[in-house]
Order: structure tokens, then sequence, then C-alpha cells
């Protein structure tokens, strides 16, 4: 584990490979799991602001979704997540031209239309931070669903937290991705 800050960061963020291979996977991370996407608080209220701009890029079944359930919803363990259509899919994806599952407020965020990407959890994917009083466990969950990106990293050389570099300074900032590099180097030349 490497500690920078008030985080404490698993040693797989810096020895693993990934690069998101959609074309392969065809955007399962939206669809496999327990429950929808983690939300904050903040984030929660912006989906709900943006939702009239974004939701024109939804399925009619996903918009009848979050008309029924709200635009975020409470799981089992009583976290703030998106609601899903069907008790898979995130209800806030739509299937792209190319037969990827895709997301309806990235599309809207790319296209200019809002200035919230979307969920930080669904950013720093397959990164999970754990949020307890004195720090944040910043871990890589490994899941089959991503192998093909595990493949793709390893082909390209490319770590995961070269990959993850953007959510990685959204959620915590410049200054602490470039004590990361630092630590990621000290890393690699204790292995040499």
């Amino acid at each position: 584990m490497v500690e920078i800050g008030r985080t404490i960061i698993s040693l797989d963020v810096f020895k693993k490979h990934f690069l998101c291979d959609l074309k392969v996977c065809k955007g399962a991370c939206c669809i496999e799991g327990d429950s929808g996407a983690p939300l904050t608080d903040e984030e929660a209220a912006l989906v709900e602001k943006y939702y009239p701009v974004f939701k024109k890029y939804m399925p009619q079944k996903h918009i009848a979704e979050v008309e029924k359930q709200g635009y975020s919803v409470i799981d089992s363990d009583g976290d703030l997540v998106t609601p899903l259509y069907n008790k898979r899919e995130c209800a806030y994806t739509y299937t792209s031209e190319e037969g990827i599952l895709s997301c309806a407020i990235e599309k809207a965020f790319l296209n200019g239309e809002v200035d919230f990407r979307k969920p930080v959890s669904c950013h720093l994917f397959p990164i999970r931070i754990s949020h307890y009083n004195d720090f944040d466990a910043v871990n890589y969950q490994q899941l089959d669903i991503c192998r093909p990106g595990r493949e793709c990293g390893a082909k390209k050389g490319l770590p995961l937290y070269k990959f993850l570099k953007e959510p990685l300074i959204r959620m915590y900032g410049e200054e602490w991705y470039r004590e990361l590099e630092v630590a990621a180097e000290y890393l690699a030349n204790q292995s040499k």
C-alpha cells in the first residue's frame, strides 16, 4: 500500500495494466453488479438537475423506470445509487450504433450540453474508493467482465493509474496525482 495525503492506495493501482476495450466488453460495467452506480449527494442533485437535458438519449423503457423509481435510489446496503432498469442495467444508459452500452449523461457532457460528465464512481471504474473516517482506500476491483480491458492494457503496457489519470485528478486533484506518479516511479525503480 502507498499513502498519499488521506488516501491509502493498493499496489495493484500501480502494477496492474488496463485499457477499456469497449468493442469487446460492450460496456458490461453498466449492467453487471448488485446495484446502480454509487452517487454522492451532490451528484444525485446534478443528475436530477440535468435529467431533462440528457434523457433524450435514453430509451423510453429507461425513462419510464427513472420516473417510477426516482433520479437516485437507496440500495440494499443503504448507499445512494443510480436506478436500474430490469434490476441490472443502469437506467441512464443507451445502446450506441456499435452495440455498446453508453452513458446518456456523458453523451450530453461530450456534446457540451451539461457540465457534469458522469458519476465519479463510473469515471474511476475499475478503481473503487471506500471512504472511512480518517482516509480513503483506493483499490482496484478486478472483475471478470473487465478481462478485455486487462488484456488490452497489458498489450499497450498501460498501468491502471495512467489509464485513469483524468478521473483520479477529478477526484483528488493534480498535486495528489503528481505524488502518485512519484510513488509509481519509486516502485518501478524498486522492482528493477
